[in-house]
């Protein structure tokens, strides 16, 4: 039996990316938007959400398509899913440019032979408080956060095979105003509203549209923002930050037909952060 405050007693192998594929998504073709790897010198980097539901997906048998705005790290999630004998398409875009929106979704589709499955997981952060936001960053992070959002899922509704399945990244900072950075808040809360909308517009073809809210994840991004700090990872449940992976699978849930009718629903991989279970 494990120590009572070792956090590695619940992480299994899901947990850490080393569960086989099952053919969950098998013949599918999804498009993951944010999909590369944000480098950070660190010698043992964990992987970021984006990555982890791209490498997921495929190794669940998706043709897979990483959208990424550096063309590097769009390629390195690619060759990896390559290497591994999985099938992956890299495509580059600055997601605040609405025509490149556009592009980047003819392109996969072209590419791919169609799409049935659409992940949004780009999003940015200006950092700054209220008093600090200026006009242009405050659209800058809207831009990407929510319009970008919202471009790719009109996008993918007129061109998504029925019965697809489109699914939004949020955040926790949706539900909990603690990071003291409005324009990437209420950006993230606007992503809960949208995915509804989309539930409603796909439901005569049966495309559905959920959220994922991660809370507390240890990824490149959350290590440069100094969130890997020994206190935070004892006070959050099970006594550590959640994994990229962790978040990925609800993703590959939502994307798979396991998940058929599950539409328009909020899902927080948080550990139960948000229902109050934190360590004194």
């Amino acid at each position: 039996m494990s120590a009572p405050d070792d956090p590695n007693r619940q992480v299994f192998a899901e947990g850490r990316g080393q569960a086989p594929g099952r053919g969950r998504l098998e013949g599918r073709r999804v498009l993951v938007v944010g999909g590369g790897q944000q480098a950070i010198d660190e010698a043992d980097a964990p992987v970021g959400n984006g990555r982890a539901i791209c490498e997921l997906a495929a190794r669940e048998g998706a043709l897979l398509g990483c959208v990424d705005i550096s063309e590097t790290a769009a390629e390195e999630v690619c060759a990896s899913i390559v290497s591994k004998g999985g099938k992956a398409i890299p495509i580059q875009a600055d997601v605040s440019d609405p025509d490149a929106v556009t592009r980047s979704m003819a392109e996969f589709v072209s590419r791919a032979g169609g799409i049935d499955g659409l992940v949004l997981n780009v999003g940015i952060t200006s950092g700054l408080p209220l008093s600090q936001i200026t006009v242009e960053r405050w659209d800058k992070d809207f831009a990407v956060n929510l319009r970008s959002h919202m471009l790719y899922a009109q996008k993918g509704l007129e061109v998504m095979d029925d019965g697809g399945s489109i699914v939004f990244i949020s955040s926790l900072a949706a539900y909990r105003v603690v990071v003291n950075q409005p324009a990437y808040e209420v950006s993230k809360a606007g992503i809960l509203t949208l995915s509804r909308s989309v539930a409603k517009a796909g439901e005569p073809r049966g495309i559905r549209s959920n959220c994922v809210l991660p809370g507390l994840i240890d990824t490149p991004l959350g290590r440069l923002e100094g969130r890997r700090r020994a206190d935070r990872a004892r006070a959050v449940p099970f006594g550590r930050q959640g994994t990229g992976w962790e978040v990925a699978y609800p993703v590959i849930f939502l994307l798979s037909h396991e998940a058929s009718y599950v539409n328009a629903q909020e899902f927080a991989v948080d550990g139960g952060y948000h229902a109050g279970i934190v360590r004194a």
